[in-house]
């Protein structure tokens, strides 16, 4: 890993500084106060790491100048705490050289969770319906609030489909690796033979859009309402609530008739219609900068198999970073914390291997 030049940490330190005098003048008009506070808000812990750094490196200066004394005890001295220091270094130039890694202006963002039943049949949806109780108890360990957007019930339990907005700090962030397929392989309750089935369920995790990131046009869209069909409430099949929004340039089309109002059902509808837009435009954008380039991890590819829970043996892979955690039933219970550390670590170490590349 390249270590970050002392110019690079000089500027960080001036450009943390001249936002805070900029602050401090009170001269700032309130939207101007905002953009400043923000951009200090996120530099202030980069300059902490530059400045751990600096200093580490001015000690090891000193350090390495004490071991060419003449006194064997203080030469010795010097030569451990060296040793400790060329440790604490390192760790201090790896955190931040991630501190100075682009981030990913969606991090931060709630985000829309969709989990589908795929090849299985009733195994696939009762499976899908394991996946979504997983993120949802992962959720609450998190001080995240789930809301449930729509679902479609498979008869035997679990779900067909099941769409949720996931809201909190930094949702997407640790989420955005879960998007693509998700194997499961056990004995369903429906066989008699005992023998292992193989079932899949699709996930996909969507940064969540407001209403400033994509501008809709009210021409652009095709509405109609219409009666509700399926299990509900006394008003379902009544009154005309449920709602079809069709996005008329990209084609997308979005359906919402969960809730007995119709304008809670256009509204939940629009936010979908958003949040797809907006994951549309990131992805256009993202294959622009990225190239060819495929990352490991984060490909968000939606075929791609990306990990296998099997229950005769307990354990759980995690076929992109080679990862086998033999804690299925914690990790189904919402324990995710080890695994997504994992994916987001080697996602981290990948850009770092890559910024030392270019």
């Amino acid at each position: 890993m390249t270590a970050i030049s002392l110019d690079r940490i000089r500027q960080i330190e001036a450009r943390r500084d001249e936002l805070a005098a900029l602050m401090a003048t009170g001269d700032l008009s309130g939207d101007r106060f905002v953009q400043v506070s923000k951009e200090y808000a996120e530099l202030e812990p980069v300059a902490a790491a530059a400045a751990e750094v600096r200093r580490l490196r001015q000690e090891a200066e000193s350090l390495a100048h004490m071991t060419g004394d003449a006194d064997a005890e203080l030469r010795a001295m010097a030569e451990e705490e060296l040793r400790e220091n060329k440790t604490a270094l390192e760790t201090a130039d790896r955190r931040l050289a991630l501190a100075l890694l682009p981030r990913d202006a969606a991090d931060q963002r709630s985000a829309m969770l969709e989990v589908r039943a795929g090849t299985g049949g009733d195994e696939a949806a009762l499976f899908a319906g394991d996946l979504f109780r997983m993120y949802q108890r992962y959720a609450e360990t998190q001080g995240w609030r789930v809301e449930l957007i729509s679902a479609s019930e498979s008869e035997v339990g679990g779900f067909k489909e099941v769409v949720a907005s996931v809201t909190g700090q930094g949702v997407f962030a640790k989420l955005k690796f879960e998007s693509g397929v998700h194997r499961v392989q056990r004995v369903p309750v429906t066989e008699s033979g005992g023998r292992i089935h193989t079932s899949a369920a699709t996930v996909a995790v969507l940064p969540e859009a407001e209403e400033v990131d994509v501008q809709i046009d009210d021409k652009d869209l095709r509405i109609d309402i219409y009666r509700s069909s399926g299990p509900g409430g006394q008003s379902v099949n009544t009154t005309d609530s449920a709602v079809r929004i069709v996005h008329i340039p990209t084609g997308l089309t979005v359906i919402q008739q969960d809730e007995k109002s119709q304008h809670k059902n256009k509204a939940k509808a629009m936010k979908v219609l958003r949040t797809r837009l907006y994951e549309m435009e990131r992805e256009r954008l993202h294959a622009e900068r990225a190239g060819a380039r495929k990352s490991m991890v984060g490909t968000g590819d939606r075929s791609e198999r990306i990990r296998t829970y099997n229950f005769p043996q307990g354990r759980v892979t995690d076929h992109r970073i080679n990862l086998t955690l033999h804690r299925l039933p914690e990790i189904l219970a919402g324990d995710m914390g080890e695994l997504i550390g994992a994916l987001i670590a080697e996602d981290e170490a990948e850009r770092l291997a890559s910024l030392d590349a270019a």
